[in-house]
């Protein structure tokens, strides 16, 4: 009876050099050295090839299952939690964590991506080719401070788009504050800064984009926005990145949190961003201790808050109007009258700071006194009478003889006639 044998290069080599010691062609000890084993060793495959020959050499556990295969009901387990429409468009890694955690099965990344792949609801994806080099972390937290916006689906088709507000350490990648907001304007962001400069201090400097909320990108060089003009208030300086790849660290801890925190509210059923932001403290905790770094220096560069700085005052939309010789001062196409006691040639022509806070609340100050002020009602203006005609538009068909449907249409310069 026939059979093959199917050896590897190495065993066929190993064979080779068995063969030439058993013809005493080279020495025990020269035999093992070539093959890097010890002289016992190599004497015990010389009698294993002695007594079953060819096959003596091939490895034992040839075509029997590995030790380390899983069992067909873990298997089995497996399939079923990885197909849950729950767990949709999960990549290995997250779903790894998640099989351990809802199952207790523990497997390795590479091994939930084999079965994803053969179950067929994963595919490899193919890295991009472009090198950014990283730029080098700072020394302290607090430092700099990486923030930007992300506009997102964020509880899928449970909820509308909303704005997931970041502020990232560039020291260790940790998120300092995180907020959902209903857009990415000034006040979404000023009363993200007001909870992190209370609970955190202020940092040395802010690391953005140069969206029109932190950087003027009209002609105007000199001008300044709101949240810059604060910033230069509090001693915050205003870093704007050239590129999305420039400020990586917050782009990356969007991209993680668009995969699992979106997954996370999905497990937990979260349907309202008042829920999802009351979970982001116990998710920002779980995000920080597996991503973030240690810093190179253990000092933080925050400085403490002064209690005397009246952070909803300073982040509130400021500009400055002219008091007119009526005591009124125009603001947002409304009319505001002054209630004061002085007299008016006091206040006529003066410049007043206007502010308007998140509320719509507007206030006006005098050299840093409030004023008070009355909103004057408009009356509305009395309707224009017209006429009972009609000013519909109606649609006019000529009829077939009308010479507009043989307009430019002739044969030998006469026009065709319609029949």
């Amino acid at each position: 009876m026939k059979w093959t044998i199917a050896m590897t290069q190495e065993e066929l080599q190993r064979k080779t050099i068995v063969e030439r010691a058993i013809d005493k062609r080279i020495t025990q000890k020269e035999g093992a050295e070539f093959l890097k084993i010890s002289e016992r060793h190599f004497r015990r495959i010389i009698a294993r090839y002695r007594k079953k020959g060819d096959i003596g050499l091939v490895s034992g556990h040839r075509r029997k299952p590995s030790n380390r295969k899983l069992a067909e009901g873990t298997h089995k387990q497996i399939r079923e939690f990885i197909n849950n429409p729950l767990h949709k468009d999960f990549g290995p890694t997250f779903m790894m964590e998640k099989l351990e955690e809802y199952k207790g099965i523990r497997i390795s990344k590479e091994t939930m991506r084999q079965i994803m792949i053969a179950e067929d609801i994963h595919e490899a994806k193919e890295r991009k080719k472009t090198i950014h080099p990283p730029r080098e972390r700072k020394q302290q937290v607090g430092d700099i401070v990486q923030i930007d916006g992300s506009s997102h689906a964020w509880l899928e088709e449970r909820g509308p788009k909303a704005s997931l507000l970041l502020f990232v350490d560039d020291a260790t990648s940790s998120i300092l504050a995180a907020e959902f907001a209903e857009t990415e304007n000034f006040f979404s962001y000023a009363k993200l800064c007001k909870s992190y400069f209370r609970s955190k201090g202020l940092p040395k400097s802010f690391y953005s984009d140069r969206f029109s909320v932190f950087k003027v990108n009209t002609g105007e060089k000199e001008g300044v926005t709101q949240f810059q003009r604060a910033m230069n208030t509090l001693g915050v300086e205003m870093i704007f990145a050239s590129s999305p790849q420039a400020k990586g660290r917050v782009e990356r801890a969007n991209k993680t949190f668009q995969d699992r925190l979106i997954k996370e509210m999905r497990l937990r059923h979260i349907c309202s961003y008042q829920a999802a932001n009351a979970y982001l403290p116990e998710f920002i905790k779980q995000y920080n201790h597996k991503f973030a770094v240690l810093p190179h220096s253990l000092r933080d560069s925050h400085i403490p808050l002064d209690t005397s700085i009246d952070l909803d005052f300073l982040l509130s939309n400021h500009c400055e109007r002219t008091i007119s010789k009526d005591l009124l001062i125009h603001y947002a196409s409304k009319i505001y009258k002054i209630i004061t006691k002085r007299p008016p040639q006091n206040l006529i022509r003066r410049q007043v700071l206007i502010t308007e806070d998140e509320n719509g609340v507007v206030s006006a100050y005098l050299n840093g006194d409030p004023l008070e002020l009355v909103l004057i009602q408009k009356q509305p203006k009395i309707s224009k009478v017209v006429s009972s005609k009609s000013f519909d538009h109606h649609s006019y068909t000529p009829p077939v003889h009308h010479p507009w449907r043989t307009y430019g249409k002739k044969i030998n310069g006469q026009p065709i006639s319609v029949v």
